[in-house]
């Protein structure tokens, strides 16, 4: 049985940190996209996501965090992942999101990196 989908939202450091966990999938993404583009819309282009509780990623979850990555960082902002456990960090490593993606151990590793270079661009 799959661990249910959890979402939070909160602000660590003048950025949005969105903790997800569970299984992020199809039926999942949706609610995922919707927190992302909320913090878009507000304005908060400085984005954590931390993914210490999640357990599962598919196509659809990994989607949404490309479909926000560009818009992103044209507003000068960047999305940083933090948290991955192994099983998850493994299909990221497989697509190459390493190379995309800033992935940090955890939360303050992520306020660190936006703390040195709050403007970097991809």
């Amino acid at each position: 049985m799959p661990q249910p989908f959890s979402l939070q939202v909160s602000q660590q450091a003048g950025a949005s940190l969105i903790s997800i966990g569970g299984h992020l999938d199809a039926h999942t993404a949706p609610e995922f996209e919707t927190a992302i583009q909320t913090a878009v819309d507000g304005g908060q282009f400085q984005v954590i996501v931390d993914c210490t509780n999640l357990s599962y990623i598919s196509s659809a979850g990994l989607g949404v965090f490309m479909s926000f990555i560009e818009e992103v960082r044209e507003q000068g902002g960047d999305i940083k992942i933090c948290g991955l456990v192994p099983k998850v960090r493994q299909v990221f490593d497989l697509l190459g999101f390493p190379d995309i993606f800033d992935l940090v151990d955890d939360v303050a590793a992520a306020v660190q990196r936006f703390a040195e270079s709050p403007t970097r661009k991809g």
